[in-house]
């Protein structure tokens, strides 16, 4: 039984429901989830399409008022109401604000079914680096011998290829789930955000002294300063500080509520903020390093060989891999950078789901991991180990990115802000053991210019798929697993926060007590 006392004392409830041992494990936690595949794979190409060097000016400033604001929002909601995303919005602001909370539990039920599918992916390629299997066409290798894509529409045959790695993925994240918090996901990043880090550095190290490399570093850091006067570089520096620091879905919620009450919160934030950008700018250098390398080998321009997202990691790759000097050992580091960095970020999106269905349903925490992890297993198999996998993925995950995480997240601002008007004791609560005093500038920022300047790169994103069909696909596909997805988890969050809490649970904000 839980009581009112029990869920502000660190030494009772907190610790039933798990708890990091410190402010080290915390941040290694944070840092884990924030670094993920969006780091590799899509800032290098969003800065060169932006402005390159001068892309930086835009990226610091959503940053500084939007990113590192959002984040410290998170973690006072997380640190203050000590609960998953549902019980910390129920805390804040009753049975209404819990929708919020069930709603970025069901888009983190979303992208965890669809993102082990590119871990499962990454952990081939690891493998397949080693011999280049795929040989002298690596388009044709990916999306033929390797993933077997068909048409939509056309079939759901199983992939072998991809089916018995994402075995294997699900079950050593469900396996480090089952260990918890400390033991599980607090021992996994002490190991891998070092591994990774050392990983990548030599990657960016080799990729340095590769022909061409400097002409690659300088198509990406060449500043084209007109490039500022177009909002539209505004709104990819606000979108990609905002989806890359895992916030407004409730993973840093989630982890803050696992902290102790003395703990750091706001210079936490600051040190999460600046390593996700440290290792995102990292991670430009090593691949635009590579991409030049391409470049010169094929006698093209930088334009040309220059991509994001899959195209990047398992196209463009594994044709530097073919071409460069100890390639398969490029190959290897990258791949395994992929692998260790996405299954950080999995760990934590599928950690809100389960923190979630432990408070709701006062579950063990191996009950919980199974609870949520078989059937979201089940479905990544069913629907994205077949040979219509990846358009299914690449729909659902353009569609959840930009539109269902955008929009929960600004929902939840204004909501917190000036529905619940609780901004104030957020920011009394995180100055109270803060190294980083929050002022009046941290409530403007969060109750006005952030949630704005969201709104804009919302519309922006909105009116280019209004324009033209998302890469061309059928209706049914972009309407039923685009559309219908995100509107599912609104349903869904609804529904969620209408059923009774099965624990005896003080659904009331606790009290702060830090001297405990």
């Amino acid at each position: 039984m839980a009581t009112h006392a029990q869920a502000s004392d660190p030494s009772a409830g907190q610790h039933s429901r798990g708890h990091f041992t410190s402010r080290r494990v915390f941040i290694l936690a944070a840092i884990g989830s924030a670094v993920g595949l969006g780091n590799i794979w899509r800032f290098p190409y969003v800065a060169y399409e932006n402005g390159g060097g001068a892309f930086l000016i835009p990226y610091l400033v959503a940053l500084l008022v939007a990113g590192l604001p959002f984040l410290l929002l998170d973690y006072g909601i997380g640190h203050r109401y000590r609960g998953s995303a549902p019980l910390s919005f129920r805390r804040l602001g009753g049975a209404t604000a819990e929708t919020l909370g069930w709603w970025q539990v069901g888009i983190c039920a979303v992208i965890a079914i669809y993102y082990a599918v590119i871990i499962a992916w990454a952990v081939r390629y690891t493998f397949f680096s080693i011999d280049e299997s795929w040989g002298s066409a690596p388009d044709e290798f990916l999306f033929g011998d390797f993933l077997q894509v068909a048409e939509p529409g056309i079939g759901l045959d199983f992939v072998g290829g991809v089916f018995w790695p994402l075995l294997l993925v699900w079950l050593a994240v469900i396996a480090v789930m089952v260990a918890g918090v400390q033991r599980g996901i607090g021992a996994l990043a002490a190991v891998f955000i070092p591994l990774l880090v050392v990983a990548f550095l030599a990657l960016v190290i080799r990729s340095l002294f590769l022909p061409g490399a400097l002409d690659g570093l300088d198509a990406l850091f060449a500043p084209n300063w007109g490039a500022l006067t177009n909002a539209g570089v505004w709104a990819a520096a606000f979108g990609q500080i905002f989806f890359s620091l895992s916030i407004g879905f409730g993973i840093m919620i989630t982890y803050a509520s696992y902290v102790g009450r003395k703990t750091d919160m706001t210079g936490s934030g600051l040190v999460v903020g600046l390593a996700n950008s440290s290792f995102e700018l990292l991670a430009g250098i090593g691949v635009f390093a590579a991409l030049g390398f391409m470049a010169q080998a094929s006698g093209v321009a930088i334009d040309e060989v220059a991509t994001e997202g899959l195209g990047l990691a398992f196209i463009a790759f594994p044709a530097i891999i073919s071409e460069a000097p100890a390639g398969a050992l490029i190959g290897v580091l990258f791949f395994g950078s992929l692998v260790v960095a996405g299954l950080t970020s999995l760990i934590s999106v599928i950690e809100v789901v389960i923190s979630a269905v432990r408070d709701k349903l006062d579950l063990s925490r191996t009950t919980a991991s199974l609870v949520v992890g078989v059937p979201a297993a089940t479905a990544s198999l069913l629907l994205f180990a077949t040979t219509t996998g990846v358009p299914l993925l690449d729909t659902a995950d353009h569609f959840i990115n930009r539109f269902g995480i955008l929009l929960v997240a600004v929902v939840s601002m204004l909501a917190v802000t000036w529905v619940y008007r609780d901004l104030d004791h957020l920011r009394d609560h995180l100055n109270r053991t803060g190294s980083v005093p929050l002022g009046s500038w941290w409530l403007a920022l969060v109750g006005v210019v952030t949630p704005a300047a969201l709104v804009y790169v919302l519309i922006e994103e909105l009116r280019g798929v209004l324009a033209e069909p998302y890469e061309g696909y059928p209706a049914w596909l972009i309407n039923g697993v685009g559309w219908g997805s995100a509107a599912l988890v609104l349903v869904l969050a609804i529904v969620l926060a209408r059923l009774p809490w099965r624990r005896t649970v003080d659904l009331t904000a606790p009290t702060e007590e830090v001297s405990r």
